[in-house]
């Protein structure tokens, strides 16, 4: 895997576009690895109401459990598929909307310097090899497009926002994840 740096685009990503984007503080900053995870309806993977969500074009009358995203505004820079596909919706050089109220050591505001990736999956549900193994070809790649991400800690959402996240949770064998 390869990132072009001049469109922070990961080569051979699905890209779909997102409004839910701005534009970081500080991009020299950029040393945090976040990992979450996703999937909609809860528990239902290979739908793409995720990429409806992440893009603000999720039908929120679809399911019940929708009702409660209406109005939300999230994205992330990549999804990981349970297959190991991965989307892009952010290019890596500009904010997405993946961290929420958060705080990593003295900081708050998580999206300002860190990546977001989501996978596909549930804080219970083991996730796969596949997914193991494209997150860290994406995680070497991103270590070698943006140096200050070389010695950037790879976390959890339930680090950064502790007492509101769980994700990726306790499915999630971090000993797979290769720093």
């Amino acid at each position: 895997m390869r990132i072009d740096t001049q469109t922070g685009l990961l080569i051979g990503a699905d890209f779909r576009e997102t409004s839910h984007v701005n534009l970081r503080k500080n991009t020299q900053s950029l040393d945090l690895i976040v990992v979450h995870a996703i999937s909609l309806p809860p528990g239902k993977f290979d739908s793409d109401d995720v990429l409806d969500f992440f893009q603000g074009n999720l039908d929120c009358q679809k399911h019940p459990y929708y009702a409660q995203l209406q109005g939300v505004r999230v994205s992330a820079h990549l999804f990981i598929r349970r297959d190991g596909d991965v989307i892009q919706f952010v290019p890596f050089h500009l904010r997405a909307w993946h961290a929420g109220v958060s705080r990593f050591g003295n900081r708050v505001d998580c999206n300002d310097f860190s990546i977001g990736i989501e996978l596909e999956g549930t804080d219970t549900a083991a996730y796969t090899d596949r997914q193991y193994q494209t997150l860290n070809e994406v995680t070497s790649a991103l270590k070698v497009a943006y140096p200050s991400l070389v010695h950037a800690p790879v976390v959890a959402h339930s680090d950064i926002a502790p007492l509101r996240k769980t994700d990726p949770g306790l499915g999630f064998d971090w000993t797979k994840i290769s720093n």
